[in-house]
């Protein structure tokens, strides 16, 4: 007789379980009684309860086979990873082999998988080349290639009709959480910026284009993104459907700047467009001082520095938002505070002595 236990048990295997987004999930993961975790990065990671790591190298398709050909018992796969490219074109091999290298090596020998989850982001509509539709919707007409969200969907969309998984994919906005050595944290680039203004006695100024001050944003806040993702990997009705998850608020960073600005002791003056990528470039002698200093955890600049996503973002200096109503008719009904999720960011950051 086969026992409830084994009918609702599930295993997820998170693809890019060291960067913001996949972090998150496990944690959230690790709070839910029916699963088992499997992460994979590059570097691994060390076991702990329900929850053990796999290093492996997702661009190298006999390395991915035999790290992950073994894992039969995988039943869903939450897909969070990204390789950074210099030019949009050149990001579309690696990530597409990336996924297809896992596609490849799990679901020949998992034969419970039930279930792909794909992470994207506002790319699928050309947020990232200008202007674009606002409220996005994810409905909306595509655009011109090259672009790597769209590559990974469409696989899944070929692959799937015959198989025993569905798909989704989950379209956040700007992602805010916990992670080091993440290349695209807003958080952490804030909260860096500030501790190191602070340090040197300056206000804090917003260095985007003067339009970006101004304009409409929204977040992503990495733990009910995780929610989500787990809410839309087991509804049946969300089987092979978009959805844009967002924190359900939007903002201009006109008001909320010095509001974060207030909860690190600073004043703000009026933004100067500047590339922090550039300006921040000779701060590593100074943030090792810093670190001695106010005893914070040994993390290289290097681990917490994200200046160039800083920049990107700050960038925008038009409208950036989606709709994220199809969700809520779906049935995922939460939503964040953005200025709360910022100031609690901050507070973990110091909790962990990441900054001051």
């Amino acid at each position: 007789m086969i026992k409830h236990e084994e009918i609702t048990r599930k295993t997820a295997l998170v693809i890019g379980a060291n960067g913001v987004i996949g972090r998150n999930l496990i944690e959230y993961l690790a709070t839910l009684p029916d699963w088992e975790i499997i992460g994979v990065s590059r570097r691994g990671g060390s076991d702990i309860g329900r929850v053990r790591y796999v290093a492996a190298d997702l661009l190298d398709a006999a390395d991915t086979r035999d790290k992950l050909g073994e894992l039969t018992g995988v039943t869903h796969i939450f897909y969070a990873a990204y390789q950074d490219r210099p030019t949009w074109a050149e990001l579309v091999a690696p990530n597409l082999a990336m996924l297809v290298n896992t596609v490849d090596a799990i679901e020949p020998n998992a034969p419970g998988l039930r279930h792909i989850s794909l992470m994207q982001g506002y790319k699928v509509y050309g947020a990232h080349l200008g202007p674009f539709k606002t409220p996005a919707r994810e409905s909306d007409a595509g655009h011109m290639p090259p672009e790597f969200n769209i590559d990974q969907q469409q696989f899944l969309e070929h692959r799937q009709p015959g198989s025993g998984w569905t798909w989704s994919a989950l379209r956040p906005s700007v992602v805010a959480g916990y992670a080091t050595g993440n290349p695209m944290n807003l958080a952490m680039v804030i909260a860096v910026y500030a501790a190191i203004s602070k340090e040197l006695g300056l206000p804090l100024r917003f260095p985007g284009k003067p339009g970006a001050y101004d304009s409409l944003l929204e977040m992503t806040d990495a733990g009910l993104l995780a929610r989500a993702t787990v809410w839309a990997a087991t509804a049946p009705r969300c089987a092979n459907q978009a959805f844009n998850i967002t924190n359900g608020d939007l903002f201009r960073w006109n008001e909320l700047w010095p509001k974060l600005a207030a909860s690190f002791g600073l004043e703000t003056a009026p933004p100067l467009q500047m590339s922090l990528d550039t300006v921040m470039a000779d701060k590593e002698p100074l943030w090792n001082d810093m670190v001695e200093k106010y005893g914070l955890a040994p993390n290289s600049y290097r681990d917490v520095s994200s200046w160039k996503f800083g920049d990107f973002v700050f960038s925008w200096d038009y409208d950036f938002f989606a709709d994220g109503t199809k969700a809520r008719r779906f049935g995922f009904h939460e939503f964040v505070d953005t200025e709360e999720m910022f100031l609690g960011i901050f507070e973990d950051l110091r909790r962990r002595r990441v900054i001051p």
